[in-house]
């Protein structure tokens, strides 16, 4: 099985969260079912609690890299930049001595200029760090998703993630590109949904408090078992834990060809 680092937003074996354990009852939805055995197959997590900005930053440094590159650039920033106040440091920091130490999370450059801004934007709202971070934890959750989504750089995955990881808010499924890829595959969404249609799917059928370990079991299910070009279902159904619950959309395994599912009827 995939190990991750040990500490990582997305959750894994020593990645956040506290252990829960829920109700075995037969679940209402196909979604929720696979949700319950993601969450035997791996763990079942309840999450918040994480500092808010900090959780966004984070977010940021993984868009579009690995967990692998941009943990470092992550533990990097917090060496240099981390105190009392993180967002009124990264505010005041220099852009080119911020991208430098995030050099290893990719797309640095671009990740230093949004980074130093919505720190900037942080401190003139909300007063810095603690401010924020009340606010995502406090107010309505409509309203916090949005407002993330007014600065740049954050679309509906990196606000989502703030909303679980750190405001601990039940029914936020974030959709990262292993959730988008999963759940077309498997049937339950839509072949052809954008990650936005997938997310309504996803947070109308599996329960409230079973969205957040849905996700982090789903991205760890992906790395292990479901990626985007080597399914384990190529090499048998007895492959894939999964097996009994997918209709394989965009995979054919005698053929051994992989599509994806928007793709599989062409």
């Amino acid at each position: 099985m995939a190990e991750e680092p040990a500490e990582n937003i997305s959750g894994g074996p020593s990645g956040g969260g506290a252990a829960a354990t829920f109700d075995a009852e037969t679940a209402d939805t196909r979604a929720e079912a696979v949700v319950d055995r993601l969450g035997d197959l791996y763990w079942q997590k309840t999450y918040g609690g994480r500092d808010a900005f900090e959780c966004l930053v984070r977010t940021i440094l993984s868009q579009n890299t690995a967990d692998v590159a941009s943990q470092p650039a992550h533990d990097a920033l917090l060496e240099r930049y981390g105190g009392d106040d993180l967002a009124a440091a990264l505010a005041d920091a220099d852009v080119d001595a911020l991208a430098t130490t995030i050099e290893s999370a990719g797309l640095y450059n671009q990740k230093a200029r949004r980074i130093v801004a919505i720190a900037d934007e942080i401190r003139e709202e909300y007063g810095g760090e603690s401010g924020f971070d009340a606010f995502v934890r406090e107010q309505d959750p409509g309203d916090v998703r949005d407002r993330l989504l007014e600065f740049d750089g954050v679309g509906p995955k990196t606000a989502d993630c703030v909303l679980l990881f750190a405001g601990g808010r039940e029914g936020v499924f974030p959709v990262d590109t292993h959730v988008h890829r999963i759940y077309r595959r498997l049937g339950i969404a839509p072949a052809d949904a954008d990650p936005d249609e997938v997310r309504d799917v996803l947070e109308a059928t599996v329960p409230g408090e079973k969205c957040g370990f849905g996700h982090t079991a789903t991205i760890q299910f992906g790395r292990d078992y479901c990626s985007a070009r080597n399914p384990a279902c190529l090499d048998g159904p007895e492959a894939c834990p999964l097996a009994d619950s997918c209709e394989q959309v965009g995979v054919d395994p005698a053929a051994g060809t992989v599509v994806d599912p928007a793709d599989a009827g062409d």
